[in-house]
């Protein structure tokens, strides 16, 4: 969410409101992969080839299965809070609690994406593999999702049409 004003005649209840629509849409964004990724494992215990993961496997694959379930619950409920407190003058606070929610529920989801690569590297390729992939999928989302962000430079986004002034072109 962005904390600076759209513009100077912002007030604080039409910034309430656009980062909450700004948060609801970012949530829009994720819901689906997660689900997708949910009904993707629910259906691998009823296939033939789960018989076949040991032990270890079907630890990471229930990891998996949990930390899905668990970035759906956070994921979706900025909008369940949203929803049931509507129009109650909380707005601030569930802006707060709603982007709380919002990274852990990224984080699991990054967890959840990484477990299942290095379960089905596993399977493909077991041996050293898996633990290498799942460590490269698990530094890029670190640093992608959760690193990238810090290294954008401070200060206020230039309106449209005016020139920055370390900008050059």
């Amino acid at each position: 969410m962005d904390d600076e004003p759209a513009n100077d005649e912002e007030t604080p209840g039409k910034r309430a409101n656009r980062e909450l629509i700004e948060l609801l849409n970012e949530l829009r964004v994720a819901l689906p992969g997660v689900q997708v990724l949910f009904a993707f494992l629910l259906t691998i215990p009823f296939s033939q080839g789960f018989r076949r993961l040991d032990a270890g496997d079907r630890r990471v694959y229930f990891a998996a299965v949990v930390a899905t379930a668990a970035a759906t619950l956070c994921l979706i409920a900025p909008t369940a809070h949203h929803r049931l407190r509507f129009r109650s003058g909380v707005k601030e606070h569930l802006l707060n609690v709603a982007n709380v929610f919002a990274i852990v529920g990224l984080v699991l989801l990054a967890f959840a994406v990484t477990a299942v690569t290095w379960l089905i590297t596993d399977v493909i390729y077991p041996g050293t593999l898996p633990g290498v992939v799942a460590g490269v999928m698990a530094g890029a989302f670190v640093v992608t999702w959760f690193l990238v962000p810090f290294l954008y430079r401070q200060g206020r986004t230039p309106e449209a049409g005016e020139r920055d002034e370390d900008d050059d072109g």
